[in-house]
């Protein structure tokens, strides 16, 4: 409310004693008998009680003004602040008060700047939505896990999974749930946890969502780990007295040339063989400790595709950014996993028609948790979604010569380096691996 002693004093103090000065002539000039002079006294006094009132109002209308602009986070005005002015002292208040509002307006986005950085690089997805299922803030991790560019509601996560737009829908404050959906990317398990809060009168929803992927991919990993250690004793315990028996009655055979003798040697060279395939598989439990050190990042996808990418005959596009980066991992393992994808990226392009000529795209990238990424893309043909869903478990392969053991062994490899392998683009002339190294 605008008072009156916030109103410009010199010029109201002189309208104030005019308007007392009408008043006492008018009443001393009637009371002497000066009828025509009233015509002057009374007219002034009106006169001043007027400029009064515009006075007030006028500095009424400034103060609207401001408080306009301001709601409209407008703070580019100005009051004039002349000195000669009778109103030069409310204007430097009024001028004042934008200043410190202004300031405070600057500081609150500094700090809304500050905090959505942090929960941008947050390592759990958070999101925040209304009880429509309008989305008012989503962080960059919880996009990655739901596999969506940009999401403003819930019903654009339904095409990816419906059960998890609903869990999203019906989770309360204080909850905290579990769940599980496979895209092109495989399958993808999420915790939920939600909080209620309240903004600009409405009731909103805090949702976390941790990806348990990596938790679940250990925890496998090390099931299949101890699976395949038993397996491969009891199955190597097994065909070592066969091979070692047929070997001795080939010896003490005396028909080297008789069917006896021919049904040891299959015996012995199939169990040889055995014993071999048995033993590759090993691998899976005996992926040695990585021995890291910090190496270029550019220099090692170089020597690394120079080595394996050429023998596909297709072109190879390297993108490095920032040039200069180093990765903290074993180069051998490394190279060993870079191999694979490589050599799995070729072979998918063989069938590719002859208007999309082979293409592979290797890029190298720092993420904003500092994490080196590296992305191994191919234009071969979309890997269906039963086959994406179990790429990474060991001895699963679509290959007639395949083993089933590369991107299993791989995914080991990059969980003894924090950091994880998942299959991020899944389409026809797009297919893209996701190396990322955690530090």
């Amino acid at each position: 409310m605008i008072r009156w002693s916030m109103l410009p004093v010199g010029q109201l103090c002189w309208l104030l004693g005019l308007f007392a000065g009408s008043i006492c002539g008018s009443i001393w000039l009637a009371a002497r008998g000066y009828m025509p002079l009233l015509s002057i006294s009374i007219p002034l006094g009106i006169w001043a009680v007027y400029k009064i009132f515009d006075l007030f109002y006028g500095t009424l209308r400034k103060v609207t003004f401001m408080f306009n602009a301001i709601e409209n986070d407008d703070y580019a005005f100005k009051f004039t602040e002349d000195p000669n002015r009778d109103d030069h002292m409310f204007n430097s208040v009024l001028n004042r008060i934008r200043s410190i509002l202004s300031d405070a307006k600057q500081r609150a986005v500094e700090r809304e700047k500050y905090f959505e950085l942090i929960i941008d690089g947050a390592q759990t997805g958070i999101v925040t939505l209304d009880e429509k299922g309008a989305v008012y803030n989503i962080n960059r991790e919880a996009l990655r896990i739901f596999g969506l560019p940009r999401m403003t509601h819930l019903e654009q996560l339904r095409p990816v999974s419906g059960e998890l737009a609903e869990q999203l829908r019906n989770i309360e404050s204080g909850e905290q749930r579990s769940a599980s959906f496979a895209d092109s990317r495989g399958a993808t398990t999420v915790s939920l946890r939600a909080s209620g809060i309240k903004a600009n009168g409405k009731s909103l929803r805090v949702v976390f969502v941790a990806d348990l992927s990596n938790e679940l991919d250990e925890k496998e990993l090390e099931s299949w780990s101890r699976l395949i250690r038993v397996l491969t004793h009891e199955i190597m315990n097994s065909l070592s007295p066969i091979v070692s028996l047929s070997d001795a009655l080939i010896d003490i055979n005396e028909d080297k040339q008789g069917d006896l003798a021919r049904g040891l040697e299959t015996i012995a060279s199939t169990s040889r063989s055995l014993i071999s395939f048995v033993d590759s598989y090993r691998k899976l439990s005996r992926v040695p400790t990585p021995e890291k050190e910090l190496f270029p990042v550019g220099e090692f996808l170089s020597r690394t595709v120079a080595l394996h990418g050429a023998s596909g005959g297709c072109a190879t596009d390297l993108r490095i950014c920032p040039e200069e980066m180093l990765v903290y991992a074993d180069p051998n393992l490394a190279m060993q996993v870079l191999t694979n994808l490589i050599r799995n990226a070729v072979q998918a392009m063989e069938g590719n028609p002859a208007d999309r000529p082979p293409r592979m795209e290797i890029a190298a990238r720092i993420d904003p948790s500092e994490n080196i990424v590296i992305e191994v893309t191919n234009n071969g043909d979309a890997i269906p979604p039963e086959v994406a869903g179990n790429i990474f478990m060991p001895f699963f392969t679509t290959k007639s010569n395949g083993s089933g053991i590369g991107l299993s062994l791989s995914r080991q490899i990059m969980l003894l380096h924090n950091g994880s392998i998942k299959l991020t683009a899944n389409r026809p002339g797009r297919v893209t691996f996701t190396l990322v190294f955690g530090g």
